[in-house]
């Protein structure tokens, strides 16, 4: 290769690097609050705070979500949840990243950033993404097109990633704190799960299967079956739950099992 063409060759390599430099700069920093975006964050956590509700934590994956929604509504110059050829919103967020039990989205245009807060609180179905209790992330993304602001809310129920064994043990110190000894029966309860019917190991009085979001409490109708002290130990099996596609969903099995009969013998004298 002539010095000339490696010359180029060099050039032309280092042209493409700062250009995967600069988009991959982008990309990162786009998720950031800017201001428009920090405006209407403390507008709806202010909103939330005068309803008593929990203020919504800025998840930079939602925003990067949101921030491609937007985008692609200036450039339609139009507002829509879905375009032709895009993905539906739980998608696109769980493609950014977002880990979620429920999902939902505000779109507005407006010239101003206050005046698009306040079509989304006189509006409903709007306010009530905005003040629900249930929610608790929020990414945003203002975008401008001319003189108008295009603007995506997306909100969630964030769910964290958590191994098979951080599920057992959280669900085992709610179980230990109703005074329920946890037995060493992972395995057996592990397997259990994945079943749709039947156990493994042991024969237990009780199984409990579950799918949930949230696994900061037991569902109701496990406490209820957990009354009386009817039981003296438990093992706690976590399991992939076969439809948690787009929604974070934690498979549960609960082995319960009750306390040992004593055998008393008698003898009968001779």
């Amino acid at each position: 290769m002539s010095a000339i063409l490696r010359r180029f060759a060099i050039l032309t390599t280092l042209a493409l690097l700062a250009l995967l430099f600069t988009r991959t700069l982008h990309a990162s920093t786009r998720v950031q609050l800017t201001a428009p975006e920090s405006m209407l964050l403390q507008s709806a956590n202010r909103d939330r705070a005068a309803a008593g509700i929990p203020p919504l934590q800025w998840d930079t994956a939602l925003a990067a979500a949101a921030h491609a929604h937007a985008v692609r509504m200036a450039e339609h110059n139009n507002l829509s949840h879905q375009f032709p050829g895009e993905a539906p919103l739980q998608d696109r967020a769980r493609q950014a990243g977002a880990h979620f039990g429920l999902i939902a989205e505000n779109i507005a245009e407006g010239p101003s950033v206050l005046g698009l807060h306040k079509q989304w609180m006189n509006s409903a179905p709007h306010r009530a993404n905005l003040l629900d209790p249930e929610l608790n992330a929020i990414g945003i993304a203002v975008v401008q097109s001319g003189n108008m602001l295009f603007a995506v809310q997306d909100f969630s129920a964030a769910v964290p990633e958590m191994s098979f064994e951080s599920q057992e043990n959280q669900i085992a110190a709610h179980l230990a704190a109703h005074g329920l000894h946890i037995a060493d029966a992972k395995d057996d309860a592990r397997k259990t799960c994945e079943m749709d019917r039947g156990w493994s190991g042991q024969r237990p009085a009780v199984i409990l299967r579950y799918e949930t979001g949230d696994l900061s409490r037991l569902p109701a109708d496990v406490e209820e079956k957990l009354k009386g002290g009817k039981f003296r130990s438990a093992a706690v099996g976590a399991c992939e739950a076969p439809d948690a596609v787009d929604f974070v969903r934690y498979r549960i099995a609960i082995l319960l099992y009750r306390p040992e009969l004593s055998v008393r013998v008698r003898y009968i004298p001779q």
